[in-house]
C-alpha cells in the first residue's frame, strides 16, 4: 500500500515536494519498504554510498525510518535506513526507553536509485529475529524521514505527527495498521 508522508509544519524543506512510501508486510516477518522522494535532490545532503553495514546515529543526516510494534504493547522497533546503504535496528521497551541494538536482525537488502528530481530507496527487512512481532497478529507502524538540506537544516516527514516538536517515537505517530498476511 502507498502512503504520503507529511512535512512537520515547524521544519519545512522547500527542496522536497513529496515523499511517498510503499510498505508491504510479506510472509513470515518480512517487511518491504520503498521510499520515493521527489524534488531538487541536488539541494539535499545525501550520504555518500558506503558498504552495507550497521551504523549508529544515521538519523543525524538524511535517513528513512520505520517504527514497528505489536498492535498491543509498548515495546517497539526502530529501523533506520540511509541512502548510503548503512542501516540500524533498535528495540525500545517503551516510549524512548530502553534503547537496545538488535544484533540478531539480518542485514536488510537496500537499493538506492537517484536522478535529478527523484531518490528512491528500497529495502527488504527480515524481522524473523523479532519474536514479539507475532506472525498472525496486526502490527502498528510509524513511517518517517529525516531530510537534511545542503545547508545543514533538517526537515521531518511522517505519516502522522504528534503535537509539538517533531517526535517520531510518540505513540500518535504509529498511525498505520499492518495486517497479518494470509498464510503467515
Amino acid at each position: 500500500m502507498r502512503h504520503l508522508l507529511k512535512p512537520h509544519p515547524d521544519a519545512p524543506c522547500p527542496a522536497v515536494t513529496s515523499i511517498e512510501l510503499e510498505i508491504e508486510r510479506g510472509p513470515g516477518r518480512a517487511l518491504a519498504l520503498r521510499y520515493i522522494l521527489t524534488g531538487r535532490i541536488a539541494a539535499l545532503a545525501i550520504p555518500a554510498p558506503a558498504p552495507p553495514r550497521r551504523a549508529d546515529e544515521l538519523w543525524r543526516h538524511t535517513c528513512l525510518e520505520a517504527f514497528v510494534r505489536p498492535e498491543d504493547g509498548e515495546a517497539y522497533y526502530e529501523l533506520n535506513l540511509s541512502p548510503s546503504t548503512e542501516w540500524a535496528a533498535y528495540r525500545l521497551s517503551g516510549y524512548r526507553e530502553g534503547l537496545t541494538p538488535v544484533a540478531a536482525i539480518a542485514p536488510p537488502r537496500i537499493a538506492v536509485e537517484s536522478t535529478g528530481d527523484r531518490l528512491i530507496l528500497t529495502a527488504a527487512i527480515d524481522l524473523t529475529a523479532v519474536p514479539d512481532l507475532l506472525l498472525d497478529a496486526p502490527w502498528r507502524g510509524g513511517l518517517s524521514a529525516v531530510i537534511e538540506a545542503a545547508d545543514g537544516s533538517k526537515a521531518y516527514w511522517a505519516l502522522a505527527h504528534a503535537p509539538g516538536k517533531p517526535d517520531f517515537h510518540h505513540p500518535d505517530c504509529f498511525a498505520l495498521r499492518l495486517e497479518a498476511r494470509d498464510g503467515a
